[in-house]
């Protein structure tokens, strides 16, 4: 039996997923896996008897990472599960910021009782007047799941639509609509872009990357969209930006004090999963990860150790080791498993860390467990069975 714990409340559609052999239990100290999605898991001693961590959702800045990965705890994410919900998001930013439906709703919304509301709804309509988006220019940073989906999407709308990603995925650019420019330099989308919208993962590269050099080159009535993090934008810059001129609105999903209040902000509250659907994608996908990786050892959208798959555990026993990316640790493994038949096995690394799944022709001891957790660089030994 394996047993779950949730640190936020997470989609009873996904937890449902967990089917027979899986229990929840109320404390990490007794999980064998736990699910979050925005607790701040940077306060928190995570114990050892815990094997893995899920992210209902994409980001995951809350979660200790190498903390983590230092005690071979595994870290997944799901990626482009709530990918459409933002979508719809980034359209509603952009007809909000060309179009003041906001302010002529709360303005019919003060004519209650008002006898004369028909006809002064002719006079005050112009004062909410704006643009269609069909003939506008959309710049997105970013192609991944949520970024291809906006692009494609805009096309439809009649948008000439630029696109900017360095490290675009083969998969990502297959599905991505020719009629997408691609632009190879960023000052290009400043430049040229009627919209900006940015989908992009929180990185140190990536930490307030548009920043004030960006809205020396943008047009005065250029619409800039962030639902990704607020930290990507240098948040006081696109603030003077507006003050002088030189930006007409930021629109974000991240209401703080910077930008709270000021003119020509729209500010949303972190609405941009916050659908139904969304949220039963993103719990389906991080429940579907732990079974995998508790029943078969596989990794998959890990983002602290490197993915590994090996299919459905047929042999007698499966055995996963958490280690140092050095050199002559498979050599340690298999003099450790010398009494045994390995029938097959899959090493990957990525960058100082590294996962070793092998599948054993017999069952393996507790004795060569602990001799391999002995093993200088090795960081956990998760026997699947």
């Amino acid at each position: 039996m394996f047993r779950y714990t949730c640190l936020n409340p997470v989609s009873k559609v996904g937890l449902d997923c967990f089917g027979a052999g899986y229990c929840a239990v109320s404390s990490m100290e007794e999980a064998d896996a736990v699910l979050v999605r925005s607790a701040d898991m940077h306060q928190i001693t995570v114990p050892d008897n815990v094997k893995c961590v899920a992210r209902a959702g994409a980001g995951v800045n809350n979660i200790p990472l190498m903390e983590l990965a230092k005690l071979g705890i595994p870290v997944f994410n799901t990626p482009g599960a709530n990918a459409n919900g933002v979508k719809e998001l980034v359209f509603a930013a952009m007809l909000l910021a060309a179009r003041d439906v906001v302010g002529g709703i709360n303005w019919a919304a003060s004519q209650v009782g008002s006898e004369t509301v028909a006809k002064d709804t002719e006079k005050e309509k112009k004062k909410f007047a704006g643009f269609e988006l069909s003939g506008k220019k959309l710049g997105v940073i970013g192609l991944g799941a949520i970024g291809r989906l906006v692009a494609n999407t805009a096309t439809h709308l009649g948008m000439e639509v630029y696109g900017y990603d360095p490290y675009i995925s083969v998969d990502a650019a297959w599905n991505l609509s020719k009629n997408v420019r691609h632009s190879k330099d960023l000052k290009e989308i400043y430049a040229n872009c009627d919209y900006i919208t940015i989908h992009v993962p929180l990185m140190d590269a990536t930490r307030g990357m548009v920043n004030a050099e960006a809205f020396t080159l943008t047009k005065p009535t250029a619409v800039l969209i962030n639902l990704a993090r607020d930290v990507l934008v240098d948040e006081p810059a696109a603030i003077k930006a507006l003050e002088e001129g030189r930006l007409s609105k930021y629109v974000t999903d991240f209401p703080n004090p910077t930008v709270l209040g000021k003119k020509g902000v729209i500010a949303i509250p972190h609405l941009g999963a916050s659908t139904e659907e969304s949220e039963d994608n993103c719990a389906v996908a991080a429940v579907k990860q732990v079974r995998d990786f508790l029943e078969n050892g596989n990794l998959t959208n890990c983002v602290n150790f490197p993915n590994c798959q090996m299919g459905v555990c047929t042999a007698a026993s499966r055995v996963g080791v958490f280690h140092e990316n050095v050199k002559s640790m498979i050599s340690q493994f298999t003099t450790a498993l010398s009494h045994t038949n390995i029938l097959n096995m899959s090493n990957v690394s990525r960058g100082t860390l590294a996962y070793t799944l092998l599948d054993l022709e017999e069952a393996v001891s507790e004795e060569t467990i602990r001799n391999m957790q002995a093993i200088p660089g090795v960081l956990r030994v998760f026997v699947v069975k």
